[in-house]
């Protein structure tokens, strides 16, 4: 069979620990048989971020910027411990942070659904999205120790110098701590923008939440920028299409999203949306099984896993044993990759590939072949838990049927 031609390149972001292996295993395997792969290649490894001073993520993600679609493998974001055992220059910042800074992007994780996986909400039959704001809150907040005595107060300057001043707290009585958090009306629009594009191309109602009751002001703005762009932008094209916005405060909507049968987009603040997309992966069964794809106000998209990179299983790889780690995530996030540039490139060989992949996976799974973290979630009688290597030797052998 004639291998798949691509006219453009995507940007391939390559990971770290078990994930890195498994992405290999993944292109090897389930990939390059088919497609004749055309990638703008950069190594986000923790040793190569460290050699190059980190300038390697900028330069995938202004690549991304360039290309259009990006496909991530799961990176390390150092620590301390980290910084030790990979002998770092210093302890660099998260390469998703930088690239969701660069691109000004928002992220949208969604769960994949399995026969014999079931939910911990009985009540969900189709997946929740969450859309995650990707910039400011507590991620580039600024924070200092109080010292007991101390005061601390908000200060804003304005371009003629003049000052605003609000007491923050006085520590008569106690050591504290401050932390100062902000946003920009821009990233919020951008926000808001890409939450009613993408609701509008999935069909599906989107809910937004905030605190705006008690953060007067801070989330009052969040609430009065979508409320601005939906009326003015988004409104007459929403009820075209048969599907609303909706705004309520963040634990309505955690009520409302338990009670729910799913088959909606929850966008959240930034914080929110980090919490509440772990929540509702475990939820629904694993981050194993969650889909991440971060995408531009101007249309770019950058696939990834949503999980870490498997240290444990890494480690037990080093010393030569089988591991059995669930890639599905990972092929999603190339399969998603694969399916947009066939679609802005007009290629639909490469979208039905995308579709196959994927649909291969899902079936293998639903035949009872998976891995070890698949096997303790699944309901399914007779299941084979397999190595990572023969699980994906299984997804291809139904993914040739498909293609054949």
């Amino acid at each position: 069979m004639a291998k798949i031609q691509m006219t453009t390149p995507l940007v391939e972001m390559d990971g770290d620990e078990m994930t890195r292996i498994i992405w290999k295993m993944i292109k090897d395997i389930l990939i390059l048989p088919y497609i004749d792969l055309k990638s703008d290649y950069y190594d986000l490894g923790l040793v190569h971020r460290n050699e190059t001073n980190d300038q390697v993520t900028v330069d995938s993600a202004n690549a991304t910027k360039k290309y259009g679609v990006a496909v991530k493998c799961a990176t390390i974001t150092p620590n301390a411990q980290r910084v030790e055992e990979y002998k770092l220059k210093e302890m660099w910042k998260s390469p998703n942070g930088t690239i969701r800074a660069i691109l000004d992007g928002t992220v949208f994780r969604k769960p994949i659904l399995v026969n014999g996986i079931t939910p911990y909400i009985p009540t969900w039959t189709k997946p929740i999205t969450i859309a995650r704001h990707a910039y400011g809150d507590i991620y580039k907040n600024t924070e200092l120790k109080a010292a007991q005595g101390s005061k601390a107060e908000l200060v804003i300057t304005d371009k003629d110098g003049k000052e605003t001043r609000a007491l923050i707290q006085e520590f008569k009585d106690s050591d504290g701590i401050v932390q100062g958090v902000h946003n920009l009306d821009s990233s919020i629009s951008s926000f808001a923008r890409a939450c009613f594009n993408y609701a509008l191309d999935a069909k599906e109602n989107l809910w937004f939440a905030s605190k705006d009751t008690i953060s007067k002001t801070y989330d009052h703005r969040f609430k009065d920028i979508f409320a601005e762009i939906y009326e003015t932008e988004y409104k007459a094209k929403f009820e075209a299409a048969g599907i609303e916005y909706f705004y309520t405060l963040i634990d309505d909507v955690v009520a409302r999203v338990i009670r729910s049968d799913g088959g909606f987009i929850w966008a959240c603040k930034n914080y929110d949306g980090d919490v509440m997309s772990d929540m509702l992966a475990t939820a629904f069964g694993s981050l194993g099984l969650m889909t991440s794809v971060l995408v531009s106000p101007d249309g770019k998209y950058e696939y990834e896993a949503a999980h870490g990179t498997v240290t444990r299983h890494y480690y037990a790889h080093l010393k030569g044993e089988k591991t059995s780690t669930n890639p599905i995530a990972t092929i999603f996030a190339w399969s998603g990759a694969l399916r947009k540039r066939g679609e802005l490139d007009n290629i639909p060989e490469l979208c039905a590939y995308a579709d196959k992949l994927e649909k291969a996976s899902v079936q293998t799974m639903e035949d009872g072949i998976m891995d070890k973290n698949l096997a303790a979630m699944s309901k399914l009688p007779n299941k084979q838990v397999v190595d990572t290597e023969t699980f994906l030797i299984e997804i291809n052998n139904r993914l040739k049927e498909l293609m054949a």
